[in-house]
């Protein structure tokens, strides 16, 4: 008789990355479902975190984007340091995200129709407005005047003024509300898209100041953060207080718009206004 002897294999792991838990619903979703739907859970619509160039791909017609104001760069002028360098924390972000700063700004095609366009990213030092980002966001929309095009910038910035670069960072607040007073005046259509978070100096600032002011489901919306805002006057918020809904309720924003519709939605308003 002969005893047959097994091997021990050893268990094959799920491969990370296949899988996410949802915010929204709690759900394990297949990673590729959520992808295949920009970022969007498929069964409770909960908007995920995208990059600023993943947003230039859902938004805009493939190969037009032109990228403006790349090779501007911050200093340090106050030689900031905390748990590291400000310097050393800038080239971390750098390569961790890819970007070269929480904005980036260019030109492109929405359904054919020229723009001028713009997103912040909460992923570099939470989307906070430093010197770059404020001077190309202004630059672009002084492009945006000369050339006559329409504006377009989504904002996902969780942070406000970058405290490493003090006051210089919250004049950028003054300086792109400035120009887009100018570009207002002379006709100019600038649509505001509010995605989650869209906080701080940005919210106070140019975010806020849209012709059309477009935001993603559920989005956080405000200032102060709703912990922060109840700490101080010490009472019990409203339901929802901040979200993307509340505002449209108490006439924030104009609409809200999934991902999936935002290119279509952004181009119907472009024709409606004549530009």
């Amino acid at each position: 008789m002969t005893l047959m002897t097994t091997t021990k294999r050893p268990k094959r792991g799920v491969p990370e990355g296949l899988w996410q838990r949802c915010p929204g619903c709690e759900q394990v979703i297949y990673k590729k479902e959520i992808d295949k739907r920009m970022g969007v859970c498929p069964r409770c619509e909960y908007h995920f975190y995208v990059s600023a160039h993943e947003r230039v791909a859902q938004v805009l017609d493939e190969g037009t984007f032109e990228e403006w104001d790349a090779g501007l760069q911050s200093l340090d002028p106050l030689e900031f340091e905390d748990k590291k360098k400000y310097v050393d924390r800038l080239k971390a972000e750098q390569e961790r995200t890819g970007l070269t700063e929480a904005a980036l700004t260019g030109s492109g095609m929405i359904r054919a129709r020229r723009v001028a366009f713009g997103v912040t990213d909460s992923a570099f030092i939470m989307g906070s407005m430093g010197s770059v980002v404020g001077e190309r966001l202004a630059r672009l929309v002084e492009r945006a005047t000369e050339h006559q095009l329409p504006l377009i910038i989504i904002s996902g910035s969780g942070g406000g003024a970058r405290m490493h670069e003090g006051i210089l960072s919250l004049m950028q607040m003054a300086k792109v509300s400035a120009a887009l007073a100018r570009y207002d005046g002379a006709g100019g259509l600038f649509i505001s898209v509010l995605t989650n978070p869209t906080m701080g100096g940005v919210a106070a600032s140019f975010a806020s100041l849209g012709d059309v002011v477009l935001a993603e489901p559920k989005a956080l919306i405000g200032f102060a953060g709703p912990r922060t805002v109840k700490a101080t006057i010490g009472i019990e918020l409203p339901e929802g207080f901040q979200t993307s809904e509340f505002l449209l309720d108490h006439g924030y924003v104009d609409r809200i718009v999934s991902r999936g519709m935002l290119k279509s939605e952004i181009a119907r308003t472009i024709d409606y206004c004549g530009k």
